[in-house]
């Protein structure tokens, strides 16, 4: 019984995922970056367009290890 049960929440998991995959769309160097907004340092909502678009340059970066014991 529990194995059903968790075999069906991975199979659901599994097709949510894809399901969520396949409607990401790929951003290549150059590209205009989507709009986004973060919370800051200041307890403060930063809103791309609103507050750097136009005036600023933007650098996407990714660190897949940082922070973390190798």
């Amino acid at each position: 019984m529990i194995k059903k049960i968790f075999l069906r929440a991975l199979t659901i998991t599994f097709f949510i995922f894809i399901f969520y995959a396949l409607s990401w769309s790929d951003i290549k160097i150059g590209d205009e970056a989507p709009s986004f907004t973060l919370p800051s340092s200041q307890d403060r909502v930063v809103d791309y367009y609103k507050d750097y678009y136009g005036r600023y340059h933007l650098i996407i970066t990714f660190f897949p290890a940082a922070f973390t014991p190798i």
